[in-house]
């Protein structure tokens, strides 16, 4: 039995946990739904009491993981114990938060394996799958997933210019029914956009709750689709539901509670202040990144190569590191923000032959994948702590995983909006020089060309 809104208001307590599969687009969850009223944190490890206290009334929390690049047995003993602390907060809906180009395969990020795990937590008879975000420019359409490349041309997710060679786990499907399948025996089906939009999507998802709790794709195309499937998730919710899917659920359900008068009519974040310098590091591959890198370094930024042939070797890594941070620390004295970065789009060489590298040294290619990441966050430590600089940004991923364990962050919150599914956040630590540090986690994919300009002008 399904169960319908009785009241003219959201109920009291916990509304929604979420296991962020990277931390990018873990921060694009806690946007969402600030900009919609919904307090919301993120933790970057499992929180302790002191932590669960000081955000105590928060109705959503989430956990950022680093599942997207895991085998299935790192998900087989991470994420039910990641599962059964979300759950404990109470909310009726827990999420393992996806990338909205949906990033997996078999061997690496399986989402199938997670939304198993899931299931099992929380039980219901169905988990609804929401991926399309109209505001990212990302939408589904009859089980298949589409999404705009950096020129703004839409593309199905097979024939994505970026997700279709991504080096890890590229897109030869953009039937995620047909994705999935290669990740789980769950049974999927679909509530698509013709019964969205004439109102039968209520007797659809019906019809495929079971106790076998299959997959359900809901199909987003444009505000209409959206509300709707935030309707369908929210009155499906019974006594608990567990839903893979992007940040389009949080956009998706406060759509719906925007319909019904419970939410603020227009959502919004402030705008921040200007900073006369910020500091970036980049472990990005996208054309999307590269393309603000060149942008930044035309207009006033200094950009700085870290040399991964340099950076790999054990015996060369120390020397490499200090040498960018003290080349970064000079163009600052200039008055010019320093960026890192170690690769500028996909067919950089050191992109194209990073395997051959990650052999050289030894190393590897997730091996070597983690060591430029411990280097990137290792030169943003040293930069923070010998500039006094308060705002950062990190490009990619992986990266910003190893950026928030080295800078000892345990908690974000969103303060202001800078672009869509890239906020300005709060950085929480037991730290003082590192608590309320200003963190911009972006994914490769995310921000206008002039995106670390708007991050240091405040989005003018």
């Amino acid at each position: 039995m399904m169960m319908a809104d009785r009241d003219d208001a959201l109920p009291a307590g916990p509304l929604l946990a979420y296991c962020g599969d990277d931390f990018t687009g873990s921060t694009d969850v806690m946007e969402a739904f600030t900009a919609a009223g919904v307090p919301t944190v993120l933790f970057l490890a499992p929180p302790g009491p002191e932590w669960v206290e000081r955000f105590a009334g928060t109705r959503c929390i989430g956990l950022a993981t680093t599942a997207r690049g895991q085998s299935p047995e790192w998900m087989d003993a991470a994420l039910p114990d990641a599962y059964a602390r979300l759950k404990a907060f109470g909310a009726p809906i827990l999420q393992y938060k996806v990338c909205s180009t949906f990033d997996s395969s078999p061997q690496v990020g399986a989402i199938g394996r997670a939304i198993d795990h899931g299931v099992a937590a929380m039980g219901g008879r169905w988990s609804p799958m929401v991926v399309g975000a109209p505001r990212l420019r990302r939408w589904q359409a009859f089980g298949n997933l589409f999404a705009a490349a950096a020129d703004g041309v839409a593309h199905r997710l097979d024939r994505h210019p970026t997700m279709s060679r991504h080096p890890v786990t590229p897109m030869h499907e953009a039937d995620l029914r047909r994705h999935l399948a290669e990740q789980t025996p769950r049974r999927t089906g679909l509530v698509d956009l013709v019964a969205m939009k004439a109102g039968d999507g209520s007797a659809r998802r019906d019809a495929l709750c079971a106790d076998d709790a299959p997959i359900v794709l809901l199909d987003v195309v444009d505000e209409e689709t959206l509300a709707e499937a935030g309707r369908l998730v929210w009155e499906g919710r019974g006594e608990g539901i567990f839903s893979a899917s992007s940040s389009g659920l949080q956009y998706a359900l406060a759509a719906h509670w925007r319909s019904r008068g419970w939410v603020p009519a227009q959502p919004s974040l402030p705008c921040p202040s200007a900073v006369e310098a910020i500091a970036v590091v980049s472990g990005s591959c996208s054309p999307v990144t590269a393309s603000q890198i060149a942008w930044a370094a035309g207009k006033g930024f200094h950009a700085e190569r870290l040399d991964l042939t340099r950076v790999l070797p054990v015996t060369t890594r120390e020397a490499e590191i200090e040498r960018t941070v003290t080349a970064a620390l000079a163009g600052l004295g200039l008055g010019r923000s320093p960026l890192v970065y170690s690769a500028a789009g996909p067919e950089d060489p050191a992109v194209t032959g990073f395997d051959a590298v990650a052999r050289v040294a030894g190393l590897t290619r997730g091996d070597a994948a983690r060591a430029v990441g411990d280097a990137l966050a290792e030169v943003m430590r040293r930069l923070l702590d010998r500039s006094g600089l308060r705002r950062i940004v990190v490009a990619g991923g992986d990266s910003s995983g190893a950026v928030a364990g080295a800078l000892d962050i345990a908690a974000l919150s969103v303060t202001a909006g800078i672009a869509p599914g890239a906020p300005l956040c709060r950085a929480w630590s037991k730290v003082p020089s590192r608590d309320g540090l200003e963190v911009v986690l972006k994914g490769g994919q995310m921000g206008a060309e002039d995106f670390f300009a708007r991050v240091r002008s405040g989005g003018a």
